[in-house]
């Protein structure tokens, strides 16, 4: 918030309602020179306005603000494209894919196209570990399996998918549907990381005038 915002707000708290042409009197400005540091305090929350009434203060601290913008995140407008790979694809195959894709985690798939587990780098490194040929070694035999997948959907927040990561404490979620054609199966249609909800956040920070 600049020094300029920081008066206005002062002065709001103080006085409000009050029109934008008695800030800017009160201020040795003009109206338009207010109007993008008035348009910035409305749209972050800290001021509400009514029309022939003027601005208010609303009252609500910078993390009541933050709260309601995270809550305000879904999903669906922020999933990435699903790396996914087949139970029969080998264990070599999935490691260059992983690599090639720079992704921590391979969502795996059967034929059919349902979700049926997801293998990790973690997964891959234990199965170097030894003395097997790993174009011979299918990923269908070191994932971890469904049912015990943690799984998003499109109308999930990402508040709730980053809980979610916490609580599993794993680095991505695949974001599912019900299969077209057995509903009792799930569709991989993208994917949330880590890094999704990191961006969003400093997104976040560098948006918000607070």
């Amino acid at each position: 918030m600049t020094k300029r915002q920081e008066k206005i707000l002062e002065i709001v708290k103080a006085e409000g309602p009050i029109t934008g042409e008695q800030i800017a009197e009160k201020l040795n400005l003009t109206r338009a020179t207010l109007r993008p540091d008035l348009a910035i305090l409305t749209m972050s929350g800290l001021l509400d306005a009514r029309p022939r009434v003027g601005y208010f203060y609303s009252g609500k601290s910078t993390n009541q603000l933050l709260g309601e913008q995270i809550r305000k995140l879904y999903v669906k407008d922020y999933k990435s494209r699903p790396v996914v790979v087949y139970e029969e694809t080998s264990v070599y195959d999935a490691i260059c894919t992983i690599f090639l894709e720079d992704v921590g985690s391979l969502f795996v798939v059967k034929k059919a196209g349902y979700l049926s587990g997801v293998v990790s780098r973690k997964d891959l490194l234990k199965a170097t570990m030894g003395k097997q040929d790993l174009t011979s070694i299918p990923v269908g035999i070191v994932m971890s399996r469904m049912p015990n997948i943690v799984t998003c959907t499109l109308e999930d927040t990402l508040y709730h998918a980053a809980k979610l990561m916490m609580r599993a404490q794993v680095d991505s979620l695949p974001v599912v549907r019900p299969f077209s054609e057995d509903p009792a199966q799930l569709e991989v249609i993208g994917r949330i990381t880590k890094t999704t909800i990191t961006k969003v956040f400093v997104e976040l920070g560098e948006n918000m005038t607070l």
